[in-house]
């Protein structure tokens, strides 16, 4: 994730009346909070709120997921998400062990795609942009659901990634994010044709590339092109249980490069102008411009660099700019003020010596469109009520994830957890603790089965959309 679980704006609230269920127990006040202490960083965020949870729910909404956790064939399916937990795990550190640094996720998205055909997904392909995406037809005229996990990792190749156990925990980078949830997708797939489960929708099993750093989401951006009946998303990443993040951070990134004719420090001063003056001046100006607090809009000069050596006037200096926004107008408005402080910081560089020798181009090296999903929509209100069914509280926040994109196009999506608590993201030292992890797989895919429905259970709660 661009930015990661433990840092998002959170916002939780204990649902009131929890469904009855025959075969599950409430999250205990105790856990509650255990699972407090283990968030620790995101619990002081809760203030941060991206919107409330819903308390009163789509009467649709509350037949669905009555019918399906009474149904005998549903009771069925999620003994076996238990049962398979062992296998999954197997999967999981299989596909940890292939390392899969941006841009370079194919030996893993070919072992996601062996695994997707044994299991039964014989037409699943990987496509022009390196995604792995597999259709198990529903009943039909249904709607088509998006169920992913992205595939790549932050870490370069070379790294090493052989999975270790100690203390109860798997430890590995990159096991938590993403490749639980591509082992959670498996799990899924196997118990679905194990237990002969019919859905009414189509579900679209994706492994996709391109999630974390300069990979731009480009995963999702070509699947969503090239995929124009796509009629919603859940996406899995290594979120706490009863997490929903329904709101997609969009970011600008742009990499600046002064150049100038350079001189000799004592004999040049005076004829020429400094790069990294001029680009000093830059970071100035932009640590002046202000931001809304809401919606929450940042901005960052992350990495500097430049000139030859400390008896030179540079002739060349650049730097990294990032700009956020939970909405993309301040966004776009930040970014149009990053880029005249730019200019106007050359202009004055070039008028202190009397000279117009320094320059300076921007290249947009990142871009990932924000958006946000209704939490009053049917989607949100399906992974409320799929948390309440299971005793969870319910917690929506927002983050920078592959849903920004079909957020961004308007499309409902979600980002949801698949079991296990984790740890260490983005670091040599990431964990996770599998422990009972399998309740996580049950929640998130009753949340998938309401929405697209169950043959001679429940009707789909997702709408059919207008092809784009």
């Amino acid at each position: 994730m661009l930015a990661c679980i433990p840092c998002l704006a959170l916002f939780c609230l204990t649902m009131k009346n929890p469904a009855r269920t025959l075969r599950f127990t409430p999250l205990a006040g105790a856990a509650a909070l255990a699972a407090a202490a283990l968030l620790g960083p995101v619990a002081a965020l809760a203030q941060g709120a991206v919107a409330p949870t819903p308390t009163t729910l789509r009467p649709a909404v509350d037949k669905a997921y009555t019918q399906l956790m009474a149904a005998p064939q549903v009771a069925r399916l999620l003994d076996a998400v238990k049962a398979d937990h062992d296998r999954a795990t197997d999967d999981l550190k299989m596909l940890t062990e292939i390392e899969a640094p941006p841009f370079k996720e194919q030996k893993r998205a070919e072992a996601f795609l062996a695994r997707l055909k044994a299991l039964g997904l014989t037409s699943a392909a990987i496509d022009a942009e390196g995604n792995v995406v597999g259709i198990r037809k529903g009943t039909g005229h249904g709607p088509k659901l998006v169920i992913s996990a992205h595939l790549d990792t932050v870490f370069p190749a070379g790294t090493d990634v052989k999975v270790k156990e100690r203390d109860g925990k798997l430890y590995a980078p990159g096991i938590s994010d993403n490749t639980r949830g591509l082992a959670v997708l498996l799990s899924w797939l196997k118990v679905l044709n194990d237990q002969k489960i019919a859905t009414v929708g189509d579900l679209v099993f994706v492994g996709n590339v391109g999630e974390e750093e300069l990979g731009n989401l480009r995963g999702m951006k070509h699947l969503f092109k090239e995929h124009l009946d796509i009629d919603g998303m859940v996406a899995l990443e290594p979120a706490p249980d009863g997490t929903v993040l329904v709101l997609g951070t969009g970011s600008h990134r742009h990499e600046v490069t002064f150049k100038g004719p350079g001189g000799h420090s004592y004999a040049a001063f005076g004829q020429v102008p400094s790069a990294i003056h001029g680009m000093g001046r830059a970071i100035a100006k932009i640590a002046e411009i202000r931001t809304p607090a809401t919606p929450k809009t940042t901005f960052t000069v992350g990495t500097v660099g430049g000139g030859t050596s400390v008896n030179t006037i540079a002739p060349d200096a650049r730097m990294a700019v990032d700009i956020r926004s939970d909405e993309m107008a301040p966004l776009l408005a930040t970014e149009k003020q990053v880029l005249s402080a730019i200019d106007a910081a050359v202009a004055e560089e070039n008028a202190r010596w009397s000279v117009n020798t320094l320059t300076a181009s921007t290249k947009l090296i990142g871009d990932r469109p924000g958006g946000r999903t209704a939490a009053d929509s049917v989607i949100v209100e399906a992974a409320v009520r799929a948390n309440t069914a299971f005793g969870r509280t319910t917690v929506l926040g927002g983050a920078s994830t592959d849903a920004n994109v079909p957020m961004s196009l308007g499309i409902p999506a979600i980002v949801i957890g698949g079991g296990g608590k984790t740890g260490g993201f983005h670091a040599l030292s990431e964990w996770i603790d599998l422990t009972d992890a399998w309740k996580g797989a049950q929640t998130s895919l009753v949340t998938v089965l309401g929405l697209v429905g169950v043959q001679g259970v429940s009707e789909p709660l997702l709408e059919k959309r207008q092809k784009r």
